[in-house]
């Protein structure tokens, strides 16, 4: 071992809610019990009991209960387990439900934990936007060999990939500790940031670690939007923008170099200087956009749903994002081949994509369905991979 003593001091774990305890309105209870993790009582995920949504009528009756309470012994088995090592391994440590956490569950914290799967992770990861806080994912009902010869089914759809975790139920016991005292594969994963200006306000979304989605909130309606690359505009260069041909000053710029205040932009044409963070930019090589929205990605987001869409693999420590429209409509532009060159592609470091939204209503999706901002036509989103970094435990290459 790395130390005499554990390398984390103060953990939070953060527990999945199960289909079965939604449907059923049973959980798992162990915030009673923490108090006495110091005088040695042993603890127990309990369960507590509420009428339940089945006898009430109100859960789908396509439901399969056998299946549903199987997996939530599962997890509450590895749950228990988990408590168990952490005490044994005299770490001090609390617990919340993964739809109640919130920051101020992150006082003093080392560590953060989260026991399900990378539903669970990429929710605990959105609380961690300072990128200061290691996370540890651990599978809680990861597919056995029994699943696996489940006929005509080559894997359990049903379970969690478990590509963001570092551990499972069935490892738990010996990589915990490991982690704990110094050891364990600790990867840097880059962050997508998103900051949606409105008219009145400036939104910074949280970061998102696999990607966003930016459609409208029907499925079957367009996604209109202007798409374009912003560059950062020199305030202590007093030299102002041409128009888009570069034949000249345009009046806005004419009037702009006579002025002494070097605050004053000029604008092009097509009025493109825009701010973020009080920031001004020029929105290059702009496109109108009819859609069904926009994918964008992480290296660690590029296998999960931009890899369906058609997208393609990048390293998961890759600093680039990748975007890719989805079925851009282009069948009546005059020049298809270009249009289509350039509605997928990869955001490097350096680069800010700009979206200027042209439908009445719109959403920011981040990292699924959970989690949203709303958007509404005029707003201007600001995309790129500043955000802080995410400091996640890899199974990869575990030594």
């Amino acid at each position: 071992m790395a130390s005499s003593g554990p390398f984390f001091r103060r953990l939070l774990v953060v527990i999945k809610q199960t289909a079965y305890e939604e449907y059923s309105q049973v959980s798992i209870d162990v915030g009673g019990r923490l108090m006495d993790r110091r005088r040695g009582a042993r603890l127990i995920a309990t369960e507590i009991h509420r009428p339940r949504l089945k006898l009430r009528g109100q859960a789908p009756k396509a439901l399969r209960w056998t299946r549903l309470e199987s997996r939530y012994r599962s997890h509450k088995e590895c749950v228990e387990s988990l408590l168990s090592v952490l005490q044994a391994n005299n770490v001090e440590f609390s617990c919340v439900n993964r739809v109640e956490l919130d920051r101020q569950h992150l006082a003093d914290v080392d560590l953060m934990i989260a026991v399900g799967g990378d539903g669970t992770v990429l929710s605990a990861a959105h609380f961690l936007d300072h990128g200061t806080i290691p996370l540890l994912g651990i599978n809680s009902d990861p597919s056995s060999e029994k699943d696996k010869e489940v006929k005509k089914k080559k894997g359990d759809e049903r379970r969690s990939h478990g590509a963001l975790c570092a551990v499972t139920a069935n490892d738990m016991k010996e990589k915990v500790p490991e982690i704990l005292f110094g050891g364990g594969k600790l990867s840097t994963r880059s962050r997508i940031q998103c900051v949606v200006k409105s008219t009145f306000s400036e939104t910074r979304l949280v970061p998102a670690l696999n990607d966003l989605l930016i459609a409208n909130p029907s499925p079957a309606a367009v996604s209109r939007f202007r798409m374009g690359w912003l560059k950062e505009v020199d305030m202590d260069n007093k030299a102002p923008l041409r128009d888009g041909g570069g034949s000249g000053l345009t009046p806005a710029g004419k009037l702009a170099s006579s002025l002494s205040e070097p605050q004053i932009l000029p604008r092009s044409q097509y009025g493109t200087i825009t701010r973020f963070g009080g920031h001004p930019y020029d929105v290059q090589n702009s496109l109108n956009v009819w859609s069904s929205g926009m994918w964008v990605c992480t290296g660690t987001g590029s296998s999960a749903a931009m890899a369906a869409a058609g997208g393609k693999p990048m390293d998961d420590k890759s600093p680039d994002l990748q975007y890719l429209i989805r079925e851009h409509m282009i069948e009546n532009s005059p020049n298809k081949k270009e249009i289509k060159d350039i509605d997928h592609g990869f955001l490097h470091q350096d680069q800010h994509l700009h979206l200027r939204w042209n439908s009445q209503k719109g959403r920011v999706f981040i990292d699924g369905s959970h989690l949203m901002h709303n958007l509404e036509l005029g707003d201007e989103i600001l995309i790129d991979s500043k955000a802080p970094p995410l400091a996640l435990y890899s199974r990869w290459g575990w030594d």
